[in-house]
């Protein structure tokens, strides 16, 4: 009874303050895109043997080592006002169950979004880099006991989470990761591994728009200056990604003029 209509009730209410916010978001993005912010090219990092592109190797532990203590504070207001906070908690509250792995956890930015105990009994953050994981440990001071206590994090490598045996986790989550990561194929291969084979991987995404040539134009124009500042590839096809590591889609759905990848997945057999 009133569990039910309490669940039904989130749910809608959910799904409408999404629907409302991605709105208001793609306008902004729009605007944020399109928009003559007056700055210019930057040249490609130049190394010894020519010049460097930060597209093929975007570097990105070194990358968040350097901006860790200021991440999360220069990216808030895009988040918030694209709704990206409210999709992370659908994603979380409709489909992550058990023991949870989070790869590319970063800053920690999906704390407080996970359910509670009762539907997600463990969740263990992880990412390459040790000083992002220090802004999601001083998150974690700040929660209850309870919820430390089913939190942990861990320094690891996405594509080789030789910590864990095969078929470990319910679920497994990556927040806009494979933007970033060296081989995002190969993680997602190394996610399978340690995946049960009734289990879900979720990613939440952006990259490339398969509907709007001009977006992603802009994208391509500008993805050197962008993986350079903030390690993160941001022209990326997410769809072939995904295909060519052998997930299977079970629910795919686009916002922000098709640059942003909200998927529910299953382990290839």
């Amino acid at each position: 009874g009133a569990i039910m209509s309490m669940a039904t009730y989130a749910r809608r209410f959910g799904l409408v303050a999404v629907s409302g916010t991605i709105y208001v978001g793609a306008v902004y993005l729009g605007l944020q895109l399109y928009g003559d912010r007056g700055k210019g090219h930057e040249r490609q990092a130049i190394s010894e043997d020519g010049v460097k592109s930060y597209v093929f190797d975007p570097r990105r532990t070194e990358t968040f080592q350097k901006i860790a203590y200021a991440y999360d504070d220069q990216i808030e207001k895009d988040e918030f006002v694209m709704g990206i906070n409210l999709i992370r908690r659908a994603l979380l509250y409709f489909h992550a169950r058990g023991d949870v792995l989070e790869v590319g956890a970063g800053t920690g930015r999906n704390i407080g979004f996970y359910p509670g105990k009762s539907t997600v009994n463990k969740v263990i953050l992880t990412d390459s880099s040790d000083k992002m994981l220090l802004r999601a440990k001083e998150k974690l001071s700040g929660m209850s006991i309870t919820e430390r206590g089913r939190h942990e994090v861990m320094e690891a490598d996405a594509a080789n989470l030789h910590n864990f045996a095969d078929n470990s986790f319910d679920t497994i989550v990556d927040t806009f990761g494979l933007c970033s990561f060296d081989d995002p194929v190969a993680v997602l291969k190394e996610l399978q591994r340690v995946c049960k084979p009734d289990g879900k991987i979720l990613l939440l995404e952006h990259g490339r728009s398969k509907s709007y040539v001009g977006l992603t134009g802009y994208l391509d124009k500008h993805a050197e200056r962008h993986a350079k500042n903030w390690g993160c590839v941001w022209n990326r096809d997410i769809d072939k990604i995904v295909d060519s590591s052998g997930l299977k889609l079970e629910k795919l759905v686009n916002w922000h003029f098709g640059t942003t990848y909200y998927m529910v997945c299953k382990p290839s057999e």
